[in-house]
C-alpha cells in the first residue's frame, strides 16, 4: 500500500525513476515514494508467470499535518493506495488505531484520509494508524495491514514564558560594568526541533541605561558604573523573551526583574540628614539648619541661599531673623514615587563683613543636606479617571463590556480590588469583577428607558481598605430595533356625509422609540383585510406620513355613523417590526362650509309640531294622575271594616264574587280570609255556590268597562 500526504517528499523517489525494472508490489506511495524489493522465488517445474511471488514497496510509515488548522473543510492528510485496487469498486480500505473515525476519517473507496477535528501538537504530537485494503463483498484482507504515523506539524502558537518570574536580585552599588546580576530563563511549548518557534531572544525594554541582557543567555549585567545606592537603591527591569530569533512576527513574553542596590561603606559622615513627608502641604518648613558662629550680635546675622541641588525650584532658603537659623520651606508638592530624595547644597554668609578683617575670610561656609521624603499611604490611582464604554442593548447578561485598571501608587505597590457604588447603579445593571476590574451587564439593558449610564468604580487597596480611589465608567447603551411603529397621536377623524370621492379626510403620521442612525423610515398601508374595502383606502406619501382618502361619495350616518380602518405601519429597521393601529372615522352632518355640526349615531326625533314644551307638560300630567292614584287607594284601605258576619244573616248571601284570580294558598292580599273562613257557612250546607251574592264586599272593584276607560285616559294622556 502506499501513502502520500501534502508534505512528503523523499529521495527514494529518485530511486523508483532510476530503477524501472523494480517491481513495485501491491502497497505504495501515490505521490512516489519508493520501496524495498525481495527476489521473487520459483518452485522446480512452474512457470514463471505462477510462481512470482508480489513483491512489497517501501512502505513510507510517516504523514505530516498541520496543527491548528481553521478550515471549514476537513484537512487533507494523505492517500493510501493498494496496487489490488483496480479501480473496480471491489476493494475497500479500513483505517485503525489512534483518532481513526473520530480524528481521521479514510474514503473507503478512493483512501484518502482527511483530519476532522483542529490538531495541536502539544496535546499530541503523532498518531499511530493502521490501514488494511480488504474485499468489499467477503472483508476478507487482500493486503497485509500496514502501519504508518501522522505527525502533528508544529506552528508558532505559544509564546514564552518564564517558569519562574518575576525575579528578584541583589547587586553591590558601585559595582563595575558588566557585573551579572541574574540569569533569567524562558521556555516556549513549541517543537525546539522544527524551526525557530522555540529559539527565544532575550532583550531588555525597561531599565535602561542602567542594565542589560545576553539575547541568548539572559543573563542580566550592570550597564553602568558606579551606581550609588543613596541616589537611588531599586530599580525595576522588564525583560522580554521572544521566539523566532526575534524576528519580525514571533510571539514574546515578559517578566520583571526587581534589583537592589545593596550598601557599600562609601560616604563619610554628613553633619545634615532630614526627613519630610510626602504629604507635608505647599509653604511648609521642612527643615531648620545653623552655622556655627562666635561671633554675637549684628556679627553673626547670617543669610543663607540655596548654591546647587536636585531640585530646582522645589526648595527655598530663608533666615529666621530671631534665631539666626536658615529655615528651608517646601515650594511644591512632594512625590515619593517620583524621587524619595532630595540633596542640597546650601551656603551660609554673614551678612555685615567688616573689609578690615577680609584676610580672615572667606566668611561663609558650605554644607551639603539630604532631604528624605518619606512615603505615605495613597489611594489607588485610575489608569483613566473617566472611561468611555458601549454596549448594544441586545446583550445577554453576563456580557464583557470593557475593563478599569488602577494602580497603588505607593511602593508597595498593594493588590486593587473593584467595586461599584450602587449609589450609582440602583438597579444593578452591571457588575465588576473584583480581581481583574472587568464590567458586565447584570440586568438586561433598554436603551428606551436609559441610554448612558455614569458610574462609579471603586479601587481598594487589599491591604489597606480604607485607601480607596475613584473611577467613572460612562457606558452608552447602543439602539437596537426593538419597538413597533405606532401612531404619532391619538387621531379623531370626521368625515362629511357629502364627502365626495378621493377627498383626504385625514393625514397620519408615526412615532418610534428607537433612534436608528439613519433616521426613521415608515411604511403605510391597510392591515388586511380592510384593504380591500369599498369605502377608504390609504396614500403612503414617502415622508413618514400617509394620507386616508375615500372612494366613494355618499356617506349616510343613519346608515352607518362609524368606521374603524386598520392601519399597518411598519418601520426600516433590521429585522423591521410593525404594529396594526385603529383609526376611527366618524360620519358628521356639516354645515355649507365643511365644518362638523353634529357626529356618530342619529338620536330619536320627536313627532312634528311636538315641542320640548309640550313634552314637559304631557309627563307632568302622568306623574299628577299617578300622585291621585295612590292617594285614592291609600284612603279606601284606611276605610275598611272589620270581616264579621252577623249570625241572624242568611250564610246563602255571603258567597263572595271575585273578578280576579287568587295567588293560590299564600295570597292574602286578593281575598278576605277572615270570611272565607266563617264556621257558620263552612258548616252549613245548604249554601249555594252557584249564586251570585248579593251583599257587597269590602273591596270595591272597578268594572271591565271601566278599567277599559282608566287605560283608554292613560293612553290618550301619554300620546
Amino acid at each position: 500500500m502506499s501513502c502520500c500526504g501534502p508534505l512528503m517528499f523523499s529521495p527514494i523517489w529518485l530511486a523508483v525513476l532510476l530503477l524501472p525494472l523494480v517491481d513495485l508490489g501491491r502497497w505504495g506511495l501515490s505521490s512516489g515514494v519508493s520501496g524495498t524489493t525481495s527476489e521473487p522465488r520459483k518452485a522446480p517445474g512452474a512457470p514463471w508467470e505462477s510462481l512470482q511471488r508480489q513483491k512489497r514497496n517501501w512502505v513510507w510509515n510517516q504523514f505530516f499535518v498541520l496543527e491548528e488548522y481553521t478550515g471549514t473543510d476537513p484537512l487533507y492528510v494523505g492517500k493510501l493506495h493498494s496496487d489490488v485496487d483496480k479501480g473496480d469498486g471491489n476493494v475497500k480500505y479500513v483505517l485503525t488505531g489512534e483518532g481513526a473515525s473520530s480524528i481521521f476519517t479514510i474514503d473507503e473507496n478512493t483512501g484518502d484520509i482527511h483530519a476532522t477535528k483542529r490538531l495541536d501538537r502539544e496535546e499530541q504530537g503523532y498518531y499511530t494508524l493502521r490501514a488494511q485494503a480488504v474485499d468489499r463483498e467477503t472483508n476478507i484482507p487482500v493486503e497485509d495491514e500496514s502501519e504508518f504515523i501522522v505527525k502533528v506539524q508544529d506552528i508558532n502558537d505559544n509564546e514564552p514564558k518564564f517558569p519562574d518570574g518575576p525575579y528578584t536580585a541583589g547587586v553591590p552599588e558601585m559595582s563595575p560594568l558588566g557585573t551579572t546580576v541574574v540569569q533569567v530563563a524562558a521556555t516556549d511549548a513549541d517543537d525546539p526541533t522544527y524551526g525557530h518557534s522555540a529559539r527565544v531572544v532575550y532583550s531588555i525594554i525597561h531599565g535602561q541605561p542602567y542594565f542589560s541582557v545576553e539575547p541568548k543567555t539572559g543573563i542580566v549585567r550592570t550597564a553602568l558604573p558606579n551606581m550609588d545606592r543613596e541616589t537611588r537603591d531599586e530599580y525595576v527591569l522588564v525583560i522580554q523573551a521572544k521566539d523566532m530569533m526575534g524576528q519580525l512576527g514571533g510571539l514574546s513574553g515578559t517578566t520583571s526583574v526587581t534589583v537592589t542596590l545593596t550598601d557599600v561603606n562609601d560616604n563619610p559622615p554628613q553633619l545634615y540628614q532630614y526627613s519630610v513627608l510626602e504629604s507635608v502641604p505647599v509653604a511648609s518648613v521642612v527643615a531648620r539648619l545653623k552655622a556655627a558662629d562666635p561671633d554675637i550680635g549684628s556679627n553673626a546675622e547670617m543669610d543663607y541661599r540655596i548654591v546647587d541641588g536636585d531640585g530646582p525650584g522645589l526648595f527655598n532658603i530663608t533666615t529666621d531673623e530671631e534665631t539666626q537659623e536658615g529655615v528651608i520651606i517646601l515650594q511644591r508638592p512632594l512625590d515619593y514615587e517620583t524621587k524619595s530624595t532630595f540633596s542640597l547644597r546650601i551656603e551660609a554668609t554673614n551678612r555685615n563683613i567688616d573689609p578690615q578683617f577680609l584676610t580672615f575670610g572667606p566668611f561663609s561656609d558650605m554644607t551639603v543636606i539630604k532631604v528624605n521624603v518619606e512615603d505615605v499611604n495613597e489611594p489607588p490611582v485610575f489608569t483613566n479617571p473617566v472611561i468611555k464604554m458601549t454596549v448594544s442593548e441586545a446583550a445577554r447578561v453576563g456580557t464583557t463590556i470593557g475593563t478599569v485598571s488602577a494602580h497603588d501608587p505607593d511602593s508597595a505597590s498593594s493588590a486593587i480590588r473593584y467595586s461599584i457604588d450602587r449609589n450609582t447603579d440602583l438597579e444593578r445593571y452591571f457588575n465588576v469583577d473584583a480581581m481583574s476590574g472587568v464590567i458586565s451587564t447584570a440586568k438586561p439593558l433598554d436603551r428606551e428607558v436609559n441610554s448612558v449610564h455614569n458610574i462609579t468604580i471603586f479601587a481598594m487597596e487589599s491591604q489597606d481598605p480604607s485607601q480607596v480611589g475613584r473611577g467613572i465608567a460612562v457606558i452608552t447603551v447602543m439602539d437596537i430595533n426593538d419597538n413597533a411603529p405606532v401612531f404619532a397621536i391619538e387621531y379623531e377623524t370626521r368625515m362629511c356625509e357629502n364627502a365626495s370621492p378621493g377627498q383626504v379626510i385625514q393625514t397620519i403620521s408615526a412615532v418610534d422609540k428607537d433612534e436608528p442612525p439613519s433616521g426613521h423610515r415608515f411604511y403605510f398601508s391597510l392591515a388586511l383585510p380592510a384593504g380591500s374595502n369599498h369605502n377608504f383606502t390609504l396614500r403612503d406619501n414617502k415622508d413618514n406620513t400617509a394620507s386616508v382618502l375615500t372612494k366613494r361619495g355618499g356617506f349616510r350616518r343613519r346608515e352607518q355613523a362609524l368606521y374603524q380602518l386598520p392601519v399597518l405601519i411598519v418601520d426600516s429597521g433590521s429585522p423591521a417590526l410593525s404594529s396594526t393601529n385603529t383609526l376611527s372615522v366618524r360620519v358628521c352632518d356639516c354645515d355649507g362650509d365643511g365644518v362638523p355640526q353634529a357626529c356618530g349615531a342619529v338620536a330619536y326625533t320627536l313627532p312634528a309640531g311636538l315641542s320640548t314644551g309640550a313634552l314637559l307638560a304631557i309627563l307632568g300630567c302622568i306623574f299628577t294622575l299617578l300622585v291621585l292614584v295612590l292617594l285614592i287607594v291609600t284612603m279606601r284601605r284606611r276605610r275598611k271594616e272589620p270581616l264579621i258576619l252577623d249570625d241572624e244573616r242568611d250564610v246563602r248571601e255571603n258567597i263572595v264574587r271575585y273578578d280576579d284570580e287568587g295567588g293560590g294558598e299564600e295570597d292574602t292580599e286578593a281575598f278576605d280570609m277572615v270570611t272565607l273562613r266563617n264556621l257558620n257557612i263552612m258548616r252549613d250546607p245548604k249554601v249555594r255556590r252557584d249564586v251570585t251574592p248579593e251583599t257587597p264586599t269590602f273591596f270595591s272593584y272597578p268594572s271591565s268597562s271601566a278599567s277599559r276607560t282608566l287605560l283608554f285616559f292613560f293612553f290618550f294622556a301619554f300620546v
